[in-house]
């Protein structure tokens, strides 16, 4: 009876958390079916940091594409200040391409985790423009950064100067969540920005804070961010 109770009760746990809760053992060792579950999330994770976004992903909102100065994906994950910087040619063509000075600027990066962007963009940037649309914002033009860190916000706003950007973003995958997105949002983001000057919403798929619901919050904390002068810390909700 006892046992049949811990069974109900790791049940009735694991019915509303992915993590891994009362997996059980044999001696010391864990379940094989266990063990091959973590080895296939493991995988999961390291596929999506190695991974690149899908052309018709970007096709369908007809996103161009710059670099930021990350060389390649092990140069990439051992230095990510590269990551926070684009290419002078990415730099021209952000100038040549985008409406300079615009109220709101959208980017798209893969991050560490190109599959979030395959698997959340097209649920959160529809909601995200029609969010923008009911607070009567107004944005500049989207396009994707490939190899971007959070940083290299900063060195767009030093480009295209909008009055607050949003960047979407995946985020460093985990072993029940490699498809993760983030979007961190900045009030004039300029070089020199702190952390604690950007807010962001996390934890973005559709085991978590499903990408409708951010999209459509995402707009009203752009507006107060406006309205007050500032993101981060100091912005009150």
């Amino acid at each position: 009876m006892e046992r049949e109770h811990q069974i109900r009760v790791f049940t009735e746990m694991a019915s509303h958390t992915p993590a891994r809760i009362g997996v059980g053992r044999t001696g010391t060792r864990p379940l094989t079916e266990e063990m091959l579950k973590l080895r296939l999330d493991h995988a999961e994770a390291v596929d999506a940091v190695y991974g690149v976004v899908s052309p018709a992903t970007l096709e369908a909102f007809q996103l161009f594409t710059v670099d930021t100065r990350f060389g390649d994906k092990d140069l990439f994950l051992k230095r990510p200040d590269n990551g926070r910087l684009l290419t002078e040619e990415a730099a021209s063509l952000l100038l040549q391409r985008c409406v300079l000075k615009p109220q709101v600027q959208i980017v798209i990066s893969d991050g560490l985790s190109a599959r979030a962007v395959d698997d959340n963009l097209a649920d959160i940037l529809p909601a995200l423009m029609d969010s923008l649309e009911v607070n009567h914002l107004t944005s500049g033009t989207p396009f994707f950064v490939r190899g971007g860190r959070v940083g290299c916000m900063d060195d767009i706003g030093r480009l295209l100067e909008p009055e607050v950007l949003v960047m979407l973003i995946g985020e460093r995958p985990g072993l029940l969540a490699a498809s993760s997105m983030s979007a961190y949002m900045c009030y004039k983001p300029r070089p020199g920005r702190r952390d604690s000057e950007r807010t962001v919403i996390s934890n973005i798929h559709r085991r978590g804070t499903l990408p409708v619901e951010a999209g459509a919050h995402i707009g009203s904390l752009l507006l107060k961010m406006i309205e007050q002068q500032m993101s981060g810390v100091n912005l009150v909700l």
